[in-house]
């Protein structure tokens, strides 16, 4: 069995908010003298959760709580969760960057990082100056940084810029050098955050393509933080997902991923749209996502068509009303715009009162696997702009990727179970 080269025991981290540090000399005699009697830490009585979606009392934050996990030797481990749930903390953590507040991080072998643009840079010293000065920093000799400096300079495509200050870079620049000097250099443990996001597109599939050369053929260890779930599923074969400072689930990195993806609805964007309280003269009341069959579900796989149905209140006979939707993914570009006079439903524009209903359907094999925001506004030319709905990003659906005929397979089986457990047919 391979042995564990990351070991995080009982591992948290508490901030003070509106400070760099929690730690002072009032706080630390305050500490000392609750330990000499025996008593517990007074802060982490008064700490509260990681939750950025509620104001809180405490002016003390637990970035991470409890935290337990073994890393071994040659896996590609994923770190998935939303904005804010710790997963950058716990890098820094494990990097060695900053100390734990509880519990204890052990680490067996030379760890190099890449947490954000410019780390471990100095600006001032030139592109193959840094390339000496990281390896110094891993403990390697002069020798062996000179025979992967070439290899180094080539995969990360700034040759013509290397003996230029590091302080004249772009941000694209930063990172495609610090991540060659980072998965070149013999550490045996690479951890990486999402910077990769800052580089191309064509780049971020060749760190890709090196993580799981490192991983897979050299037997080094990888920690990779991403948005991109399909980027976790392709390099990593365990994920951990972590909620609000805490560890949520760990374990095969498909099965996570999924299980992240299907528990979108308590998160940034609502699944169902309700609202039976507007005073505006014609409103959106309702809108859900369904199957093709029109069992509503807020996951679907590539090879599905996507119905959005919304229900329109009109509290006074307004004729003229249509509904103008749009489409964002997860970047908010919109890639998709029409509007429900396209889809032959005109029964909105009529002079009679009441609730309407308008569905925009998305054809199967449109959408791209990844996350989905849906925006409407309810137009009318012969009303009052201000009694007339506009909503952006309010509701949100997912769909997944279908890789391989194995991914395809299961990705339907996983949705047909979803549209049982929907539909009443099966408890889970």
């Amino acid at each position: 069995m391979s042995k564990s080269v990351l070991i995080a025991e009982d591992v948290s981290k508490m901030y003070r908010l509106g400070l760099v540090s929690t730690k002072s000399l009032a706080h630390d005699l305050n500490r000392w003298w609750h330990v000499v009697r025996g008593k517990e830490d007074p802060y982490r009585m008064v700490g509260e959760a990681n939750d950025r979606s509620s104001k809180g009392e405490s002016e003390y934050v637990w970035a991470l709580r409890d935290i337990n996990f073994s890393i071994y030797e040659g896996e590609a481990v994923g770190i998935i969760g939303r904005n804010g749930a710790g997963k950058s903390t716990m890098l820094k953590l494990l990097s060695q960057v900053t100390q734990p507040t509880t519990g204890t991080i052990k680490v067996r072998g030379r760890i190099a990082s890449l947490l954000e643009v410019g780390t471990g840079f100095h600006p001032e010293l030139t592109g193959r100056e840094n390339i000496f000065l990281n390896g110094a920093i891993l403990g390697m000799r002069k020798k062996e940084i000179q025979r992967k400096l070439d290899e180094i300079i080539a995969f990360s495509g700034v040759e013509r810029y290397i003996d230029t200050p590091v302080k004249r870079y772009s941000s694209g620049m930063y990172v495609r050098l610090a991540f060659a000097v980072a998965a070149h250099l013999e550490s045996e443990i690479l951890i990486v955050d999402e910077v990769l996001a800052v580089g191309d597109a064509e780049f971020q599939k060749k760190c890709l393509g090196k993580m799981g050369e490192v991983s897979k053929g050299q037997g080094r260890t990888v920690l990779f933080v991403s948005h991109n779930m399909y980027a976790i599923k392709s390099l990593c074969t365990r994920a951990i997902y972590m909620q609000n400072g805490t560890l949520k689930n760990d374990g095969n990195a498909s099965l996570i991923v999924d299980q992240y993806l299907s528990g979108y609805d308590s998160m940034d964007t609502a699944r169902a749209y309700q609202n039976n309280l507007s005073e505006k003269a014609v409103y959106l009341e309702k809108a859900v996502c369904q199957n093709a069959v029109g069992i509503e579900k807020y996951m679907f796989t590539a090879d599905e068509p996507v119905r959005i149905v919304f229900t329109v209140r009109k509290k006074s006979p307004v004729r003229g009303v249509f509904l103008h939707f749009v489409l964002r993914n997860y970047e908010e570009v919109a890639i998709l715009e029409t509007d429900s006079r396209e889809g032959g439903y005109p029964e909105i524009d009529t002079d009679l009162e009441g609730n309407f209903t308008s569905v925009i359907e998305i054809p199967s094999r449109i959408l791209r696997s990844g996350r989905y925001h849906v925006s409407v506004g309810i137009r009318s030319e012969q009303h009052d702009p201000a009694q007339i709905e506009s909503i952006a990003s309010f509701m949100s659906f997912d769909v997944l990727a279908d890789k391989s005929p194995r991914d395809a397979r299961r990705n339907s089986i996983l949705s047909t179970i979803l549209d049982w457990k929907d539909a009443g047919r099966l408890e889970i």
